[in-house]
């Protein structure tokens, strides 16, 4: 189903750099965008997912939510594992909706505030190719299991999916997770709270290692789902 277009195009090369309006970028199948610093095959946040309206409604200066695609339509609308496809041969899959953090109201106070649920929809590339500004964006339908837009449960669901024997480091936790580094500190009050039997597939970098470290490959396998979504 067609559902918009995309406006703009944006790669954000580092950090802190400014994003930089493109005309066309290469997407690339279980890595994100080259070129971009979120680019990276081991986390749930490739691509930020903005919508114009947002924008029109909050009266906002270009790139503002800081997105790789700005598309015409309300991106809090959009829901989890399913498969967009963008222009000819992108298959994106979205992941979870993107929190409003504070890093918005650098940008205008009380920003992230008032963008609330709006900021955006977190994606990976699982069929790679050329995106061009104004390609059209079809709904391929939720294709995918879906991922929670609660932290906490996609934390939960990474400690799942450890290998018997192994235990992931707290910080490739928080990457395969799509959360800051800086909630490995509160990690060890969380996972025991969250659930104590799971916390201890969890442990810190400074730890010996007396078991292997899982680095999270084979979580998405978005290599193998390209080969099995078709293009519309």
């Amino acid at each position: 189903m067609d559902i918009g277009h995309l406006d703009a195009l944006a790669l954000r090369p580092a950090h802190p750099s400014p994003v930089q309006g493109v005309e066309r970028a290469l997407a690339i199948a279980a890595t994100g965008l080259a070129g971009d610093v979120h680019a990276d095959p081991l986390s749930p946040r490739q691509l930020l997912l903005a919508g114009s309206p947002a924008y029109r409604d909050l009266g906002l200066p270009a790139h503002a939510l800081r997105e790789n695609l700005l598309l015409d339509l309300d991106t809090a609308r959009l829901r989890s594992g399913t498969v967009l496809q963008v222009g000819q041969d992108v298959l994106l899959r979205l992941m979870f909706q993107c929190e409003a953090c504070g890093r918005l109201d650098r940008q205008r106070a009380g920003l992230a505030r008032a963008v609330g649920a709006r900021r955006g929809m977190l994606a990976r590339v699982i069929a790679g190719g050329t995106i061009r500004r104004g390609d059209v964006v079809l709904d391929l339908g939720p294709l995918l299991p879906p991922w929670s837009d609660d932290w906490r449960e996609r934390v939960l669901r990474v400690l799942d999916a450890v290998p018997a024997g192994c235990v992931v480091e707290y910080r490739q936790l928080a990457q395969l997770a799509g959360i800051a580094a800086t909630y490995c500190r509160a990690f060890p009050a969380v996972l025991r709270k969250l659930d104590p039997a799971r916390a201890v597939r969890a442990v810190p970098m400074r730890v010996a290692p007396d078991r292997p470290r899982w680095d999270g490959r084979g979580l998405f396998d978005d290599l193998a789902l390209g080969g099995t979504i078709q293009a519309a």
